[in-house]
């Protein structure tokens, strides 16, 4: 009852109890186990001062409820009332207060049978007291005497941990603690003893100060004789210090946690203190106002967590997120996963299942930084997935907690300050100080805090309320002013801090504070070029600050002059690691000054007009990308729009937002080529189908484009397949309004003709590319060649052709550079190499693939590369390979985060496990390719695939009804889809069941109508081989061939006849 009601059987098998009444029954009678506990009092407990009208009927059905629900006779009857008939220390409440006074009575003669016993009782509680009941006013008594005792046991804890000489590892835990209870003296003295011990007498004198003005403002009393004797052995000298323990560090695993690029200074005790929260908590939430440190605080405290999480801390940036629904894509793209499907469509696209999906075994660590402008959003995302995900932990930063259950809260207060009258060696040990004279010295070289300077530094880290942005950006100042100057300009500033509680001012103000300073002591051009700034998302170079924030006051040529003053007023920061020479520096803007500049920039009425500015110049920045992006200079581009990867998209959302339909569409043509090539197929793929869904007038071109990208989008897993003959549709009928530009568009006859043959299930025409294959443009041309090649392959004729075509357009596409129609050539190829049984060959080139499309950066396309490539090894006899490189597909899968692409991989897996005689983890590999598509549309033939490979693997047990079963519905799937490939490999499938039917004769004839529906046989496949070598062997070399001829005519047409006698049993 120390949190949550939890109960458990004898056994451990947890209880569970339904209803607020029948849990508040039991609390009641737990509260007194083993007494009888008068009926009237129960009542009282149950329903306070709203008894039903025959309240012993209503309790006596209560009790039968109880009754059913725990172990027999836990609830006795008693003339009197009813007896919770179990031993009182089942029962955690009288377990932790008979521990806290056996604790309590060791602590004269044993402090650490009293330390050891007090952290046992205080490791009972699981949240607040009696959480279930807590509000209840009958109620009200025990949980404040509970929290009462708690305090108490911790301070006999503490008292029992300084006897031992542990004062240093207090610190932290007591300065929190002395916030939380300020008037409670016990805790100030443990809290100076342990400073002291810490060697830090400054901070225990202040730490007496603030509780004197505590006591005097609350209470209107002086401290106790004991507190003040305490306070004299401070100035005394008279505590000693003791040396805190020396940490050290293991190596650490994967992160996305970028390194510190300034020291780390006065908050050690709270890293460690942190780090035991979000070690014994899921959710941890820093807060505090915006200045404060949370971001830094929660990066170091998650550097010291990498060692205990096997997957991995990973920060998600939520500061550049502008909206609830984008706070799942943000961690999707923080935690590489890349991609999410479409939200409303039948596929299952809702982000959120993909991160639940992909974290759901996961052990890491989510750092989720700047939520306040998100609350709801993050705290519904937080809930879900703390609920979903058992192994998940979350350390946030927010201004204000997200409020859910079981979430741990650390207040981030400003660093500990000297007192007035410090001298120089006392004023050093504060951490505000510390922080101020490490700054300057960036900014200041040869910059120290001395006799004489002492009394300003003193007053500008006083005044500024020990804030560390306040700090650092007064820091900077110290560049031009000296600290007397700089001392002098905050007096007036900030006089609303000056005196009087910090924790009584809006947290907001203090932040503002220190902004509104820096805004005033700004030029007027400076102002609106600050202001103008905050439009950008993830930064912004020279060029596009000169296109969106030139005018009026901002001469374009001074804009340069104007950046170079905002970074060293510490307003900007340069960017240099992402600065490209075409566009000149970049700069980023801290999240506090952007948001402040967007509120300046809504009071000056220019809002809408520098959202367009920014709409245009990216709009214009990805149409001139677009047709670099398939030629040779495609990863100098496709670097430079990762750079404007966030501005590219705050763009679009921001046209989408504004109604904006216009500069929406013209975004989404422009950019949907990058989002394919990038690994940002799910963030284009939503955009795409957000902007087609906007009323009003656009280009038709660009409409036309955007409804081919998403098209194309759906044809990869990304939205419904079902819709994509209407996308195709509308983007034919745009297209012939205006003039196709985009190469994509000359392919839409050809994706219509697809589509239409795949519903009614004709074939293709031969000539459907023969116009395409003599454009002007090489790459269409390659690209034409390509899908000729495909189409070929995937209805079985002529494969000579077919090969001739995908070597051209691997010879085209290597001319233009353009990796993405290499890497897609190359696994084409590696295909009709293999099967002509060269295996090597085709491994090499997988695996030159998989390093093409890598250095594009589509790792959406990695995973299905990979598994072939296991295949490959397998079938090499490499089984220590082919294991390795599985272990690296499934990894992709789960990084990408499609249903597509993990259904893929497993299914490789279970055919590999079949292959190597492991039915056990080949069944599993099959339900967790079926579990991924269990919500979303699945494809005729990657559903036959899956039926068949059932069926293969039920064969080989001897189940043969059910593997009939399973490679009949497989063969029709397979037949209606058209698709050639499949239908060969399940009539692979067949023939080995009617082998195993002691049929050879039928698997001869089965494995030749597989080759001649395929087109030629497959030498990478070990179930044709092993099949054939089997059914040869059975029948002799001549009755092989013989019985082969009958299946060497089989069409699509005809194969389900064929397979019918041994799909019938």
């Amino acid at each position: 009852m120390l949190g949550p009601l939890e109960v458990h059987t004898d056994a451990g098998t947890p209880v569970r109890l339904a209803g607020a009444r029948l849990r508040a029954l039991l609390i009641a009678l737990a509260l007194d186990p083993g007494r009888v506990v008068p009926a009237a009092r129960l009542v009282d407990a149950i329903w306070g001062d709203h008894p039903p009208a025959a309240a012993a009927n209503a309790l006596q059905a209560l009790v039968s409820r109880l009754r059913r629900a725990l172990p027999d006779a836990a609830v006795e009857s008693h003339p009197a009332g009813y007896r919770l008939a179990v031993d009182p220390d089942a029962v955690d409440v009288t377990r932790f207060e008979r521990l806290v006074a056996a604790g309590r009575d060791a602590l004269a003669t044993d402090p650490a049978e009293a330390a050891e016993t007090l952290r046992a009782a205080l490791a009972l509680w699981r949240g607040p007291a009696l959480l279930d009941v807590a509000e209840a006013e009958p109620f009200r008594a025990p949980v404040a005497r509970l929290t009462e005792l708690r305090l108490a046991a911790v301070e006999d804890r503490v008292e029992a941990d300084l006897r031992l000489g542990r004062g240093a590892e207090l610190t932290t835990e007591l300065a929190q603690l002395v916030a939380e209870h300020p008037l409670r003296e016990r805790l100030v003295g443990a809290l100076m003893r342990a400073l002291c011990a810490a060697g830090r007498p400054a901070e225990a004198l202040g730490a007496y100060e603030r509780a004197r003005s505590a006591l005097a403002e609350a209470l209107g009393t002086d401290p106790s004789p004991e507190l003040s004797a305490l306070h004299t052995a401070v100035l005394r000298g008279e505590l000693p210090a003791t040396s805190p323990p020396h940490d050290t560090w293991d190596s650490l695993p994967r992160t996305n946690l970028r390194a510190g690029l300034t020291s780390f200074v006065g908050r050690d005790a709270d890293v460690v203190l942190v780090g035991k929260l979000v070690g014994d908590h899921r959710l941890t939430t820093l807060t505090g106002p915006g200045g404060a440190g949370k971001t830094r605080l929660a990066t170091e405290v998650a550097r010291r967590l990498l060692d205990q999480s096997p997957d991995g801390v990973w920060l998600v940036e939520l500061a550049p997120v502008t909206g609830a629904a984008d706070v799942p894509q943000a961690v999707l793209a923080a935690l590489s996963l890349r991609d999410q499907a479409l939200p409303g469509l039948a596929r299952s696209a809702d982000p959120v299942d993909r991160l639940v999906a992909a974290l759901r075994a996961r052990n890491l660590v989510l750092v989720l930084d700047n939520c306040e402008h998100l609350v709801d959003a993050v705290a519904a995302l937080v809930d879900r997935l703390l609920g979903e995900c058992p192994r998940l932990r979350v350390l946030a930063t927010s201004r204000e907690p997200l409020n859910l259950t079981g979430e741990a809260l650390w207040p981030v207060e400003p660093l500990a300050l000297p007192a007035a009258d410090a001298e120089v060696a006392e004023a050093l040990s504060s951490a505000a100080v510390r922080l101020l004279a490490d700054r300057a010295v960036a900014t200041r070289p040869g910059f120290t805090v001395t006799p004489g300077n002492l009394p300003a530094v003193v007053r500008i880290c006083r005044a500024l309320d020990g804030m560390p942005l306040a700090i650092e950006l007064a820091a900077a100042r110290l560049r031009t002013l000296s600290p007397e100057q700089l001392a002098g300009r905050l007096t007036d500033r900030f006089r609303l801090l000056a005196g009087g509680s910090r924790m009584a001012l809006p947290r907001h103000r203090t932040l503002r504070a220190v902004v509104d300073w820096s805004w005033d002591l700004l030029t007027e051009p400076e102002r609106v070029l600050l202001r103008r700034l905050a439009v950008f998302a993830g930064g912004a170079s020279l060029a596009a600050v000169e296109r969106v924030c030139a005018g009026g006051p901002v001469a374009a040529a001074d804009v340069l002059d104007l950046l170079t003053a905002l970074v060293d007023k510490s307003l900007l920061v340069p960017d240099e690691a992402n600065s490209k020479a075409d566009d000149g520096p970049r700069y980023r803007m801290l999240e506090t000054i952007k948001e402040y500049g967007l509120e300046r920039l809504a009071e000056a009425g220019e809002s809408a007009v520098i959202r367009r500015a920014h709409a245009e110049f990216f709009a214009e920045l990805v149409e001139a990308a677009d047709p670099h992006l398939r030629r040779a200079e495609q990863l100098l581009w496709l670097d430079r729009l990762d750079v404007e990867h966030d501005n590219i998209n705050a763009a679009t959302r921001g046209a989408i937002d504004a109604g904006d339909t216009r500069a929406a569409i013209r975004l989404v043509a422009g950019a949907g080529w990058y989002w394919w090539l990038g690994g940002h197929r799910a963030e284009g793929a939503e955009l795409a189908e957000r902007a087609l869904a906007m009323p009003g007038a656009a280009d038709a071109g660009a409409r036309a484009t955007a409804y081919a990208i998403a098209a194309l989008f759906a044809t990869a897993g990304l939205g419904d397949e079902r819709e994509v003959a209407t996308l195709l549709e509308e983007a034919h009928r745009m297209a012939g309004e205006a003039e196709p530009h985009n190469p994509l568009l000359r392919f839409l006859d050809m994706l219509k003709e697809l589509v239409r043959g795949s519903v009614a299930g004709t074939e293709p025409p031969p000539d459907l590319l023969d116009t395409l294959l003599s454009d002007e443009d090489p790459w269409v041309r390659a690209q034409a060649r390509l899908n000729r090649a495909r189409m070929l392959l995937n209805v079985g004729r002529a494969r000579a052709l077919a090969e001739a075509d995908t070597e051209l357009a691997l010879r085209d596409f290597r001319a233009l550079g353009e990796r993405w129609g290499i890497s897609f050539a190359l696994t084409t190829l590696a295909d009709l190499v293999a099967q002509r049984g060269d295996l090597a060959a085709a491994h090499e080139l997988y695996r030159e693939a998989v390093a093409v499309v890598t250095e594009v950066g589509a790792v959406e396309d990695v995973p299905f590369m990979r598994a072939r490539q296991a295949q490959l090894q397998w079938v090499l006899g490499d089984p220590e390979g082919s294991a390795a490189a599985l272990r690296a597909a499934e990894r992709d899968a789960e990084r990408v985060g499609w249903p597509d692409a993990v259904a893929g991989v497993a299914l490789a897996g279970a055919e590999l496990s079949r292959w190597a005689g492991d039915p056990r983890v080949a069944w599993s590999a099959l339900a967790h390719a079926e579990e991924a598509m269990r919500e979303i549309v699945v494809h005729p033939a990657f559903r036959a695939m899956l039926l068949g490979s059932r069926g293969q693997l039920a064969a080989a047990e001897g189940d043969l009804p059910t593997a009939r079963a399973h490679l009949a519905e497989a063969l029709d799937l397979a037949v209606n889809s058209r698709h050639a490939p499949t239908v060969a490999q399940v009539l692979v499938g067949v023939a080995d069941s009617a082998l195993r039917q002691g049929r050879p004769d039928d698997a001869a004839r089965l494995l030749a109508a597989s080759v001649a529906v395929r087109g030629a046989p497959d030498l990478s496949n070990p179930d044709a081989t092993r099949v054939a070598g089997a059914a040869r062997a059975a029948l002799g070399d001549a009755e092989f061939t013989e019985a082969a001829r009958s299946g060497d005519g089989a069409t699509m047409a005809t194969v389900r006849e064929l397979a019918a006698p041994d799909l019938a049993g």
